[in-house]
């Protein structure tokens, strides 16, 4: 199986000798190109350290959130079946590959980051999966029936998006590890759910605790 050239040139302009690996995501049945995990057993170099900090490779990993948003719509399929979504922020692509194996009748991978949308395109490719793709949520028309989001309100400065989110759906389905309680009134907890970031990053307990969130336009 060949590495996606231009990811792996990509990654190799951050950490010049990390590798992409095709890895299964534990408990589904998804595959993806991450960072291998032998890659993070070493320190950074500070000039690594500020390349990373600066343009954070987030599509090489999967975030707990997106794996377990990627569970729960294998296990809940009739949240996309038949419908069209939008996945916000996509990343790696692992929740819009879930939703279109989920029998959604389109899904759009939507993210600013041109390199995830590449990263997009190559876990749809290996997953025989086929996605749309969108660089800009606002230029986006109000036609889906449902936003899936995961990993994005990890600043709690970012909250104002709950709203957008409806703008362009007509529900919306948001799993977080960071922020608790949206305290949104149109947003209610699912479920409280356990994953890690793929590879694991070792990071606290607290952050392996996902909530589900929906939301449903008045």
């Amino acid at each position: 199986m060949t590495v996606p050239a231009t990811l792996q040139a990509s990654l190799e302009t951050l950490l010049g000798d990390a590798r992409l690996v095709a890895e299964t995501l534990p408990g589904t049945d998804l595959r993806l190109w991450l960072i291998d995990a032998n890659n993070m057993d070493r320190a950074f170099s500070p000039e690594e350290t500020r390349r990373i900090l600066e343009e954070p490779p987030y599509w090489c990993f999967c975030w707990a959130s997106g794996l377990v948003l990627a569970r729960w719509l294998a296990d809940h399929p009739e949240w996309v079946r038949g419908k069209r979504v939008l996945d916000f922020g996509s990343g790696s692509g692992v929740a819009a590959i879930a939703a279109a194996k989920a029998g959604a009748l389109e899904v759009v991978a939507c993210d600013l980051d041109p390199v995830a949308l590449d990263a997009c395109r190559a876990n749809a490719a290996l997953n025989g999966v086929t996605l749309s793709y969108s660089p800009d949520f606002f230029a986006e028309a109000d036609r889906f029936d449902l936003i899936i989001v995961a990993d994005v309100l990890y600043d709690r400065a970012n909250l104002p998006l709950l709203d957008h989110f409806l703008s362009r759906g007509r529900q919306a389905l948001v799993a977080d590890s960071r922020v608790r309680d949206f305290q949104h009134p149109l947003y209610q907890r699912l479920d409280l759910l356990e994953a890690c970031t793929w590879p694991d990053l070792a990071e606290p307990a607290e952050f392996r605790h996902v909530s589900l969130y929906h939301a449903r336009r008045e």
